[in-house]
């Protein structure tokens, strides 16, 4: 054999010259594939999750490395999507490592040009207050014919086809606790 050429480098050559003639083994790999190793393979552990993209609820298996996601992949043993995911939750370590995504609660004020960064529990309390306050000011007890409304209508809710049932759930749970009659969700209008 003695001295090997540039051209013995190309895959086609390996796979016609050597042991391997449909060039599924050996005689596909290159130097630097051999030299790579699977960002899944170098995770410190495996947790299990469920896609955030829509109400379908297709299993994850989200790698970590030192605390940080190196990989999302779909879960084999999720018998909704069986380990396939499509583009956009297949995308979803974009997701969580992107440099441009909010860690942090934003908060413009009325008539305001600027954001600034509030703490999670003073974002929290502004919520209730105004919840609170909406529902004080909005609250029907009886029509003009005294028969009970127990209503609001200075609340209501429009979900989103990314949450699951059981966020569907408790969000219904809510708004009804809290008069609210107008509950709907995008999947229907």
């Amino acid at each position: 054999m003695g001295r090997r050429t540039w051209i013995d480098h190309w895959p086609v050559v390996r796979q016609l010259t050597g042991s391997d003639p449909l060039g599924r083994g050996a005689a596909s790999k290159s130097r630097h594939s051999d030299e790579l190793t699977a960002r899944t393979g170098t995770a410190d552990r495996v947790v299990k999750s469920i896609c955030p993209y829509c109400a379908v609820g297709c299993g994850q298996d989200v790698y970590v490395r030192d605390d940080a996601v190196t990989q999302i992949e779909g879960d084999p043993d999720s018998p909704i999507s069986r380990g396939r995911l499509c583009p956009k939750g297949a995308a979803s370590e974009q997701l969580v490592n992107s440099p441009s995504r909010e860690t942090t609660v934003r908060y413009r004020r009325p008539y305001g040009t600027d954001w600034e960064d509030l703490d999670l529990d003073t974002a929290l309390d502004m919520i209730a207050d105004r919840v609170i306050d909406t529902r004080a000011r909005t609250w029907q007890e009886t029509d003009s014919e005294g028969r009970f409304l127990r209503r609001t209508m200075g609340i209501s809710h429009l979900g989103g086809a990314t949450l699951d049932n059981e966020e569907n759930y408790l969000i219904k749970k809510l708004y009804t606790a809290l008069g609210a009659i107008q509950v709907e969700n995008q999947a229907r209008i």
